[in-house]
C-alpha cells in the first residue's frame, strides 16, 4: 500500500476515512489517493461502511445509566444484566467504525478485557471450517435428520443445560448437521449450515473456564471470514466465505438463540 508514498500510513487511510485525520495532513492523504484509485476505492468502501452502522445505532449514541455494565466483570453481575451489557456492547464496538479486520481496537486492548483463548478462536474455527466444510459425504458426525439428539449429545459433552442449536432458516441457511472436535484441548461443537447456493458456514462453540470478560471482533484470513465472540465461560466463532453483512446477520442470530 506505501510503496509509492512511503509517508502514507493505513493508519493515515483509516484516520482520513473516519473523520479523524488533522486538517493538516487531508491534503497529503488526498493527493496520495489521487495517484492511487485502488486505495481511494477502498476508502470509500470504509467510508460507506462507516455511514452505514452509523446508521444503523443512531439510537445508541447517547450514554445511559447501565453504559458501566458494558466493562463489569461477569460475575458481579446478574446473567440477565450481563446478556443486556453484552448485547449493548456488541452495538457499540459496531458503532466505533472501524473496518481495519476487528472492530474496537483500543478497547479491546486494554489489559482489564483480554480473553484466555481468544485469539486462538477465529484460528480453530478457521481451521474447522477448511477441513470439513469442503467435504461432501462427511461433513459431520450427526446429521439434521437427527437434530434432537445432536443436541442432547454436544450439550453434555460441553456441560451445557438445554443446547439449543441455532435455526438459521429465516436467513436462508439450513442446519446440515454438526459434530464434537476439540477446541482448546476440551470438547467443543461445530455446526455447519448451506443455503440453497450451496453456500455453508459453520458455527464453532468452546468452553474456557479462564474467560471472564467479553468481546466482539472479526478475523479474516482471504476470502475467509469469522466473527467471533465470548459470553461467560462459553466462546462462539461463526465462519463462511460469505459476506461481512451476512456473516453478522448470522452471528446476531445465533447470539439471541444461544444460552447465556
Amino acid at each position: 500500500m506505501n510503496e509509492t508514498n512511503p509517508i502514507v500510513t493505513e493508519a493515515d487511510l483509516h484516520a482520513y476515512a473516519d473523520g479523524q485525520l488533522p486538517e493538516s495532513s487531508r491534503a497529503r492523504i488526498e493527493a496520495y489517493l489521487a495517484d492511487n484509485p485502488d486505495e481511494a476505492a477502498m476508502i470509500a468502501e470504509w467510508q460507506a461502511q462507516n455511514s452505514g452502522i452509523r446508521s444503523l445505532f443512531a439510537g445508541y449514541e447517547k450514554a445511559r445509566d447501565t453504559d458501566p455494565l458494558l466493562v463489569a466483570p461477569p460475575r458481579a453481575v446478574a446473567p440477565t444484566r450481563r446478556r443486556w451489557a453484552l448485547a449493548a456492547a456488541m452495538l457499540a464496538v459496531f458503532a466505533l467504525g472501524a473496518v481495519s479486520g476487528h472492530y474496537g481496537p483500543t478497547l479491546l486492548e486494554k489489559p482489564e478485557l483480554q480473553l484466555a483463548g481468544l485469539e486462538t478462536l477465529p484460528q480453530q474455527a478457521e481451521t474447522a471450517f477448511t477441513v470439513y466444510a469442503a467435504e461432501v459425504r462427511h461433513p459431520v458426525e450427526v446429521f439434521a435428520d437427527e437434530e434432537a439428539h445432536l443436541a442432547i449429545w454436544l450439550g453434555k459433552r460441553l456441560a451445557i443445560e438445554n443446547l439449543k442449536i441455532p435455526n438459521l432458516q429465516p436467513l436462508g441457511f439450513k442446519l446440515v448437521g454438526g459434530r464434537l472436535l476439540p477446541v482448546d484441548g476440551r470438547p467443543g461443537a461445530m455446526f455447519m449450515y448451506e443455503n440453497q447456493a450451496g453456500e455453508r458456514l459453520t458455527v464453532m462453540v468452546g468452553r474456557n473456564t479462564e474467560n471472564r470478560t467479553t468481546s466482539f471482533r472479526f478475523a479474516s484470513s482471504g476470502n475467509l471470514e469469522t466473527f467471533y465472540w465470548i459470553d461467560g465461560e462459553l466462546g462462539y466463532a461463526v465462519t463462511g466465505e460469505i459476506s461481512r453483512e451476512t456473516l453478522r446477520a448470522v452471528a446476531e442470530e445465533c447470539y439471541r438463540q444461544f444460552p447465556s
